[in-house]
């Protein structure tokens, strides 16, 4: 109880006295990715800084949200923390989000992580959104509380392929192709199943301060130009507003807000209801939880949790003069990547901080829903995201994921891939020119481009 009220003391005092930040980049260049909010160094803690022009009241409420951020939820009715359950899938954020980094792949299925599943069946509900599978829900949860069965437990195998480089060269790609074994209750027929990992943190509340209409302005459903990129927005619902907007959080862009997202992660990772989400992620299963104890966290926990990625700092660039690297981004852009991957926003005017408004930042994403090709379809809807889509991920970071995670590195959404060339070569639909653009380059020029991209 003491620590909410100094939340909402802390919370209060910055939107009545939060000043816009006078600090004006001048710099043309990417070096200050997150715009101000960027911050320098290369170590394994470098994605939990926290922004570099917060005041010192942003600060201390970065600190205690950083301590909601790393809470770690047991089951009612244990007052501190409680409410976990009773199915899930991890007991605290920083157990999907490791370091604040993208999760690590899993080394077997009795933990997986900061990997999950979405679920669904064929049809659309009220608001668009996917309909949930009878008796599992929106999400598997392969964890549960003492007393409780966990919804399934899964297994995987990988399966390669190999593709050749113009010079000659070879490189092995392999996707896990994954299966349910041991579910509570049969899987419902035609049940569709698509893996997300975790993604970084970092820069989150940069993204959600970019102008809605400069996001429309990027978008080009029906490919007017004619340049293969036919780039659109997921519509998604605002459940605070009651009402259908523009989505920009996850790998298919279906939250519209951090309040939102972190409300639902709460929900559909750790069984925790909130005053977005009320219901248990078990309701109307076996596994159901009969407590009268909802909602299980407040609105100040909830926003403490979203203000904590909202505040974190973007890692600057590195080695920018380096020859190779500045060869690297002209090739980067010469071969496409930059139609998806744009460049560069000025964020407007963020309705509650400061620190994040009038930014001028890189996150090399145009925030947009691109069709990726059958080779990285997942084949499941996503209110207006169809089976081959996925937002396009920003990049800001890259580099430093093998820092934060370890020397580990899965990118994609299912993690497939264990290099960024891996990650390049995968790509198809719209990027189909841009990958082939890329396999028919040098490999000194290949090269260069993988040192542009370690360089975010």
């Amino acid at each position: 109880m003491k620590r909410h009220f100094f939340l909402l003391m802390l919370i209060s005092t910055i939107l009545v006295g939060c000043k816009p930040d006078e600090d004006i980049l001048l710099e043309d260049e990417d070096l200050n990715l997150g715009g101000a909010t960027s911050i320098s160094g290369t170590y394994i803690q470098a994605f939990q800084q926290p922004a570099a022009n917060l005041s010192t009241a942003e600060l201390d409420l970065h600190r205690e949200a950083d301590k909601a951020f790393g809470d770690i939820f047991v089951t009612a009715p244990n007052t501190i923390n409680g409410g976990l359950g009773p199915i899930f899938n991890q007991n605290a954020c920083e157990n999907c989000h490791v370091s604040n980094g993208r999760s690590p792949f899993p080394t077997d299925g009795n933990d997986l992580r900061g990997l999950l599943f979405r679920l669904s069946i064929e049809g659309i509900g009220s608001h668009g959104e996917p309909l949930a599978a009878p008796n599992y829900g929106g999400q598997l949860q392969t964890k549960a509380t003492f007393g409780k069965t966990p919804e399934a437990q899964l297994t995987w195998y990988e399966v390669e392929e190999i593709k050749t480089f113009i010079d000659g060269e070879q490189i092995t790609l392999s996707k896990p192709v994954f299966s349910i074994v041991n579910p509570y209750l049969p899987i419902p027929p035609n049940m569709m199943m698509s893996p997300r990992m975790a993604p970084p943190v970092i820069g989150l509340g940069l993204l959600e301060a970019i102008r809605e209409s400069d996001i429309l302005a990027l978008a080009d459903p029906d490919d007017a130009d004619n340049n293969g990129i036919s780039g659109k927005v997921n519509r998604v619902w605002d459940v605070k507003n009651q009402q259908t907007t523009v989505g920009r959080f996850g790998w298919k862009a279906g939250q519209p807000n951090l309040l939102q997202q972190s409300a639902a992660a709460y929900n559909q990772d750790m069984g925790i209801t909130n005053p977005y989400f009320a219901q248990e992620n078990s309701y109307g299963q076996t596994q159901g939880d009969a407590l009268a104890d909802d909602p299980e966290i407040d609105d100040i926990t909830l926003k403490a949790a979203a203000f904590y990625a909202q505040s974190l700092g973007v890692p600057q660039r590195r080695n920018t003069t380096d020859p190779s690297i500045i060869s690297g981004k002209e090739l980067f852009m010469q071969i496409g990547c930059g139609n998806c991957h744009h460049p560069k926003f000025i964020t407007g005017q963020h309705s509650e901080y400061a620190f994040l408004s009038n930014q001028k930042i890189y996150p090399y994403t145009d925030l947009l829903l691109h069709d990726m090709g059958e080779g990285l379809a997942d084949n499941r809807p996503d209110f207006e995201a169809n089976g081959n889509e996925w937002r396009t991920p920003p990049l800001w970071g890259l580099g430093l994921t093998k820092t934060v995670g370890g020397q580990q590195a899965n990118y994609l959404h299912d993690g497939r891939a264990k290099t960024l060339q891996e990650a390049i070569m995968w790509h198809g639909g719209e990027a189909e020119n841009s990958k082939e653009n890329f396999s028919n380059l040098s490999k000194t020029e290949r090269e260069a481009v993988i040192k542009f991209l370690e360089s975010l």
